[in-house]
């Protein structure tokens, strides 16, 4: 009696970890698509808040907390440059022992927005406004993946609340006294808050960025986080063995100017 016992408790813990797994693979995470498209996020410091202009023309306004908001547009101020989602890619990086054998996953997505203030006397004076991407459109090579991807137990972007992944810069170094020349290489750190999950951690990237010609700025961005700082599991799938912690984060940007 006491071995018929045990047998049920052990096929019931089975089918439970079954239905779990064929929850994760077929069904969680929804179907992938956007809840909204990305808007351009306006340039935020501690004493002013940038936006995008829609007639070039320059305002200023203050705050009754003696904070100014500031459109950019005139000659003399910083140029801006605006992220070309459809030139632009953010991924990720990870590896993992799939069957037995060293496997590396990539995951992409175009859906990334944000935008440069650049200042051409200085460059270390320039601005970033936050930089967005829609972790719920990164795509795999494999299309389980990216549904658990989307899942509670990793990414949870079939949640609204998780769905956009958040870097707001908070220092520019490297670059202090640098005016720009079209065609120079230019390598830099960006250091600023990282929020994914609902978890933030500061986080800095290294960005190799070049003026490619007056209105085009190119670049790529790379940082290496460790999923478990911002609580991202791995579900307990049979043939995968390993996932490492470390993940590679990379933006591949072209900033055009607006």
């Amino acid at each position: 009696m006491r071995r018929s016992v045990v047998g049920w408790i052990a096929a019931a813990v089975i089918a439970v970890g079954g239905a779990a797994l064929t929850y994760l693979l077929f069904f969680a995470g929804g179907s992938g698509e956007p809840s909204t498209d990305l808007t351009t996020p306006d340039v935020i410091t501690e004493a002013t808040t940038t936006s995008v202009p829609s007639d070039g023309v320059t305002t200023t306004s203050v705050a009754s907390d003696g904070a100014t908001t500031t459109d950019p547009g005139t000659a003399d101020g910083p140029g801006q440059y605006v992220i070309d989602p459809a030139q632009s890619q953010a991924s990720f990086q990870i590896n993992e022992t799939l069957r037995g054998s060293p496997n590396t996953v990539v995951g992409t997505t175009s859906e990334v927005a944000g935008q440069i203030l650049m200042d051409s006397n200085d460059l270390g004076a320039s601005q970033f406004s936050p930089i967005v991407i829609n972790a719920r459109t990164l795509t795999t090579d494999s299309d389980q993946r990216n549904r658990v991807m989307r899942s509670p137990v990793i990414l949870d972007s079939g949640s609204d609340d998780n769905e956009l992944i958040t870097f707001t810069p908070a220092s520019l170094d490297g670059l202090d006294g640098v005016t720009p020349t079209v065609g120079e290489s230019l390598d830099f750190e960006v250091t600023g808050d990282l929020i994914i999950k609902g978890m933030t951690k500061t986080v800095t990237f290294s960005v190799s960025a070049v003026l490619a010609d007056e209105s085009t700025i190119q670049g790529t961005a790379t940082a290496q986080v460790l999923r478990s700082d911002f609580g991202i599991g791995i579900p307990n799938v049979p043939f995968v063995a390993d996932v490492a912690d470390e993940v590679t984060l990379t933006l591949e940007f072209v900033a055009v100017s607006g």
